[in-house]
């Protein structure tokens, strides 16, 4: 769940904290009833500072994603399957518009944004993470 968590990344590392466990609860890796990492054992997995932790599961509470058991730990809410999935559906079909819509204006036409996303969609990537190589050759001009 944690695995793809980028401290490099333009995103702040207590969102995407927040983001992976709404994704292993929209696609069902995570249930209700399933306990997160302590915030001790998950801030030296990242190497990332408690308090980073802390705030993304005291974030996930206020959501109603996670709930605290006083000295047991942090754990999957009975409701957090359906908010997850239509909030990240949500989310990512709002980004993907925005994203489209960037790059209609920018010139790219259909066809081309269509090929970027079909060889994304064929590429396992983590989130966050540098952009392949592969999609990055997709970006440069085509002479005219």
């Amino acid at each position: 769940m944690l695995e793809n968590i980028d401290i490099h990344s333009s995103v702040a590392v207590y969102v995407q904290i927040e983001n992976s466990v709404q994704f292993a609860v929209a696609s069902g890796r995570l249930k209700t009833g399933d306990q997160l990492p302590s915030i001790h054992e998950a801030s030296e997995k990242l190497k990332v500072n408690p308090n980073t932790v802390g705030k993304s599961y005291r974030d996930l509470e206020v959501m109603g994603i996670v709930y605290t058991r006083r000295g047991s730990g942090v754990f999957i809410n009975k409701d957090a399957a359906a908010k997850c999935k239509e909030g990240t559906r949500q989310r990512i079909v709002g980004r993907l518009h925005e994203v489209v819509s960037e790059a209609k204006a920018a010139g790219m036409t259909a066809q081309e944004i269509k090929a970027v996303c079909i060889a994304s969609c064929a590429i396992d990537a983590a989130p966050y993470g540098e952009v392949p190589a592969s999609l990055l050759a997709m970006a440069k001009s085509k002479k005219s």
